[in-house]
C-alpha cells in the first residue's frame, strides 16, 4: 500500500501554500521574509510534506495571505473501508 492509498483510506491535511504563493507570485525566501518564519518550515508546507505546524505559523501565513485557516490548511475526508 503506497501513501497515496493510505491517505485515501484515512484523509489528510492539505496545505493550500503553494497556491496562495502563486496568486501573489511570491516566492518560499519572500514568505520567510515577510513572516519571520523559518526558510525550511515554509518549504514543508509549499511541498505538503511537513509532519506538523505550529500555530503562530498558521497566524503569520494567514496575516501574510490575508485569509482564514481554512483557506490555507484543508482536512481530506478518507474513503471507508469496505
Amino acid at each position: 500500500m503506497t501513501f497515496f492509498d493510505l491517505a485515501r483510506l484515512i484523509g489528510v491535511i492539505r496545505c493550500h501554500l503553494a497556491r496562495l504563493m502563486g496568486e501573489k507570485k511570491l516566492k518560499i525566501v519572500d514568505v520567510a521574509r515577510e513572516t519571520g518564519l523559518n526558510r525550511n518550515t515554509v518549504t514543508l508546507l509549499y511541498k505538503e510534506t511537513a509532519q506538523r505546524i505550529d500555530l503562530e505559523a498558521i497566524d503569520k501565513l494567514c496575516d501574510l495571505f490575508e485569509c482564514e485557516v481554512g483557506d490555507l490548511l484543508e482536512k481530506t475526508e478518507g474513503q471507508r473501508a469496505v
